[in-house]
């Protein structure tokens, strides 16, 4: 049997049952990339995840080693969110592959309007990917009072 390469090793698909050692798993990205401060914060997750409209995950056999997740009205507009690689599977295609199967699943649904966020430095990423920057919206985020 010929060897694998890493990308051949990984798969990239749509999500729709969200069990606990997925939604586990989940939490221990939004860990590494600082959404959450530990595992057992991730407990929204059991409930997030099968409340978007669509959950992308990439997999090293069973194991969730990457994560993008739409919010939608499910309709007219989308916005693709929460997108992360485990840091030592990085700088290997997998996060383009989450959001392109994303952004083609949103559309499959008729979904044309696909919105997103990027932190500071994303900008190549995203822009790699058919987004293009907004300029003279700002985002506005509710302050706790």
């Amino acid at each position: 049997m010929p060897k694998r390469s890493p990308e051949e090793a990984v798969t990239v698909k749509i999500i729709t049952q969200f069990p606990d050692k997925l939604c586990q798993e989940a939490a221990v990205l939004y860990c590494e990339a600082d959404w959450i401060s530990g595992v057992e914060e991730g407990g929204f997750l059991q409930k997030a995840l099968p409340g978007s409209c669509a959950v992308a995950g990439a997999f090293e056999g069973d194991k969730l080693i990457g994560i993008a997740r739409a919010l939608s009205d499910g309709v007219s507009d989308a916005y693709i969110q929460d997108v992360t690689v485990d840091k030592s599977y990085r700088g290997r295609g997998i996060g383009g592959k989450l959001v392109k199967l994303l952004a083609s699943e949103l559309a499959d649904r008729g979904i044309d309007w696909i919105g997103l966020v990027g932190v500071p430095g994303t900008e190549k990423f995203y822009s790699s990917l058919g987004f293009v920057p907004q300029g003279g919206h700002t985002l506005w985020l509710k302050k706790d009072e």
